[in-house]
């Protein structure tokens, strides 16, 4: 009798149909219908939740209280379950095709409400800026020609470029002098100090215009003067003037730039203190041991290695100023050569009804962003490209 021999051969392999369930999964039709059905019911809800919020008021006690703590709970909620579900979606695919697949779905929700309130109104602005004034029937050009015609219209154009050309320089530089010497004091004196220039950043701009018409406020000569500035210049002995109307050398343009610098400041102080503290300190105690001085340490050392924050707030401020509008608003209105470009597109859309010139004008003011902008993306790629 032969016995037969038994060879220990290790673990087997799993036969390829297994190992390529194992590495590609399977598909499973309930979980995508599961999730996709979810993702629809929960988008339904909370879409006709806030419709009634706004049509059904009464519905909510009409309380303000009530329905702005519900939206949050259902803005939130909504969006925690919509993801939820999203996932138990993708998941039912093969694995493979899942895992590639979930970056771009849950992306897809934020593009998609960028495209919603960002790209859709600028296309729409766009092709309005070729109709008539209450956007029913095309004009082509005309639009364009009547706000290029317009004397008003260049001497905005003037107005944006002053305040573009004076307002973030300024800005930055009285930033990174606060932020340099309030990094000489002790560290008490240094947080009184940043406070105090940082706290005009928690005024809104129609607040901050409000308390600085005590500052320009005018009274007919005679009168007693409640501006702070026109009480200084009487009691020197001069004659109160109206700061906001005198638009000789853009002087009222000028004072409204002041406002803006000062809601600024702050802004720019803290960015660049940051950045004047990440800077190490082995090169700058190297440059000391030279024999260099305070001032040349700073503007070899300390400056070019803070020049990308420099850039990245003068920029932002850049673009602030662009669509600066509740200033002008709520002081001048425009009045005395001192309107801008985003005021000067709100009256021509709600006291002028005219539509198209509106979106004609908010296409220029388009114009003369994006390039900053995309300076701006070619510049924070270059930095991060170079650390």
């Amino acid at each position: 009798m032969t016995t037969a021999t038994q060879t220990h051969k290790g673990p087997q392999a799993p036969p390829p149909a297994e190992d390529h369930e194992k590495k590609h999964g399977t598909a499973r039709p309930a979980r995508v219908l599961v999730g996709a059905v979810g993702m629809a019911v929960t988008a339904w809800f909370v879409c006709n939740a806030f419709l009634a919020f706004a049509y059904y008021p009464q519905w909510f006690a009409n309380s303000g209280i009530l329905i702005g703590l519900l939206g949050l709970i259902l803005g939130i909620g909504g969006s925690v379950v919509f993801f939820l579900f999203l996932n138990i979606c993708i998941e039912g695919f093969p694995a493979r095709f899942s895992a590639g697949l979930i970056p771009y779905a849950f992306l897809l929700p934020g593009f998609s409400l960028i495209g919603i309130f960002l790209l859709y109104p600028t296309v729409q602005t766009i092709v309005y800026s070729f109709a008539n004034d209450d956007s029913t029937a095309w004009v082509g050009l005309d639009n364009y020609r009547a706000i290029f015609s317009s004397g008003h219209f260049w001497s905005t154009l003037l107005n944006n470029f002053l305040w573009i050309l004076i307002v973030p320089v300024v800005t930055v530089a009285f930033g990174l002098a606060v932020a340099v010497l309030a990094d000489k004091l002790s560290p008490a004196g240094e947080n009184a100090a940043k406070s105090m220039i940082f706290l005009p950043m928690a005024i809104s701009f129609v607040g901050a215009a409000t308390i600085w018409a005590l500052v320009y406020a005018y009274n007919s000569p005679g009168e007693a003067q409640t501006g702070l500035l026109n009480a200084i210049v009487t009691t020197l002995g001069g004659d109160p003037q109206p700061w906001y109307q005198i638009d000789t050398a853009r002087l009222n343009s000028l004072a409204l730039m002041v406002i803006l610098i000062w809601l600024q400041t702050g802004f720019a102080m803290v960015l660049i203190s940051s950045a004047i503290k990440g800077v190490p300190e082995d090169t700058v105690e190297a440059g000391r041991m030279d024999g260099a001085s305070e001032i040349r340490v700073f503007w070899q050392i300390v400056f070019p290695q803070v020049r990308p924050t420099l850039i990245a707030v003068l920029i932002t401020v850049l673009i602030l100023v662009l669509k600066v509008f509740d200033l002008i608003y709520v002081t001048t209105n425009g009045l005395y050569n001192s309107d801008v470009i985003a005021n000067l597109f709100f009256r021509k859309l709600f006291t002028d009804q005219q539509a198209g010139q509106a979106s004609a004008i908010v296409v220029v003011l388009l114009i003369l962003v994006v390039p900053i902008l995309i300076y701006q993306v070619k510049s924070f790629r270059q930095q991060e490209a170079n650390r």
